[in-house]
């Protein structure tokens, strides 16, 4: 049987082992062709010369069988055509999915070689990853120790804080005690208090009574001194005063007075202190700054003291004061 060369065409686009297996299936089916057609014809030669030997009835019968035999093998022939028919479509439809088939395993090697490269990179990931493992291994190991060393920690603080607490205990117990004592203490320091104020206000006036005193023995005593420092003729007797100088607002002057000093009125001020210190200076200058304003005129500074330091004393002279210590009155 013989094959078109469309068929052949067919068959080289098909994969070569279903190539195989068609070319395979058309020989057998030629085989079985020419086998069928010589035995046959070998049977009707056989049937006829043993026919011609037994008797011409049997020939006739052969040839009655020939012919349903070849009935049957036109028969057979249109059934292999439609096979071959049927055939040639199925070798069309295998062409097909071939095409299909070639696209689809492209498709996959393309998948294929995304999968490679996926899993060449999982690979270096899992390569990193087994060496951050180790590298955490190795610090979970550390850090087991670092634990292992703090409970020991734990327990030497635990021991401390057993120790600790104990003489907390203690020192409750002597704090304890001691705010009885301190209870006690305060009790006895309030009563202290009260005499210290009662003793203070004594001396307050003890200190007031002394410098009253003082300004007493100065207001008697320095009118000669006066006359014989500055020539100065006391003409409104010296006094303690206060000096407004706002509404309602006072200063208090220790010691004030007028007198007279080439033949011009002067006031006479002075600031008296047991114990004159820099401060009570400085206080009394600011004080005859103020003063200015209600008392016009020239004004005499004088300081009264029982006693100050040689530095005090240089200080009050570059102020342009005057001193008077308390001896240089009479008694």
């Amino acid at each position: 049987m013989a094959i078109s060369a469309s068929f052949i065409k067919l068959l080289e686009k098909v994969e070569p082992g279903l190539r195989e297996v068609l070319i395979a299936l058309l020989e057998e089916m030629e085989k079985r062709r020419i086998e069928t057609v010589t035995k046959e014809e070998f049977n009707e030669l056989k049937a006829i010369v043993k026919e011609l030997a037994e008797a011409q009835k049997r020939t006739e019968e052969r040839i009655k069988e020939l012919a349903e035999a070849q009935k049957r093998t036109e028969e057979m022939v249109k059934e292999l055509a439609e096979a071959q028919k049927r055939t040639e479509e199925m070798v069309k439809e295998l062409a097909e999915a071939q095409k299909r088939t070639e696209e689809r395993i492209s498709k996959v090697e393309e998948r294929v070689t995304k999968l490679e490269t996926a899993v060449h990179e999982l690979a270096e990931a899992q390569k990193r990853t087994e060496e951050r493992i180790k590298e955490l291994a190795e610090a979970q190991k550390r850090t087991e120790e670092m634990v292992k060393e703090l409970a020991e920690a734990q327990k030497r603080t635990e021991e401390r804080i057993s120790k600790v607490e104990e003489r907390v205990t203690k020192l409750e117990t002597a704090v304890h005690e001691l705010a009885e004592a301190q209870k006690r203490t305060e009790e006895e320091l309030r009563m202290l208090i009260g005499e210290h104020r009662k003793t203070r206000e004594i001396l307050g006036n003890l200190q007031h009574t002394v410098g009253y005193v003082l300004e007493d023995r100065a207001i008697f005593g320095l009118p000669p001194l006066l006359k014989k420092d500055f020539g100065i003729e006391i003409i409104e007797p010296l006094r303690r005063e206060y000096i407004e100088i706002s509404p309602g607002k006072y200063i208090e002057i220790n010691i004030i007075g007028k007198g007279r000093m080439n033949g011009k009125e002067v006031w006479i001020i002075g600031e008296c202190k047991t114990q004159i210190k820099k401060k009570d200076v400085d206080n009394f200058l600011k004080n005859l700054s103020i003063i200015e304003r209600v008392l016009r005129g020239k004004k005499i500074p004088i300081v009264v003291t029982y006693q100050t330091s040689p530095p005090l004393r240089n200080y009050i002279k570059e102020k342009g004061l005057k001193l008077y210590f308390s001896y240089q009155f009479p008694l």
